[in-house]
């Protein structure tokens, strides 16, 4: 007849967290990996066109906010700091 396996088969029970520092080198490198050859991909696919139009539309947006007068930028982070909390008034 069959024997099913108990615990007792197995006398000693691993220890918790015995991962090889090998491995986990080896797990770091292969999200790094991973990473680098999604966005090679991704460069790849698309180009980088898209980006360099992001970057040259974020900092058309970002210099009329240093010609705003102090008082219109006092009231504008007032109002998004209210926002952020929840408070729409």
């Amino acid at each position: 007849m069959g024997h099913a396996c108990t615990p007792a088969d197995f006398p000693r029970s691993p220890k918790p967290s015995r991962e090889h520092p090998v491995t986990a080198v080896l797990a770091v490198v292969a999200i790094l990996l991973a990473i680098l050859l999604i966005a090679w991909a991704r460069v790849e696919v698309h180009g980088t066109d898209d980006l360099a139009g992001l970057v040259d539309e974020e900092t058309e947006h970002s210099a009329p906010r240093s010609t705003m007068s102090n008082e219109s930028a006092a009231e504008n982070e007032a109002a998004s700091s209210r926002w952020a909390t929840g408070f729409s008034h």
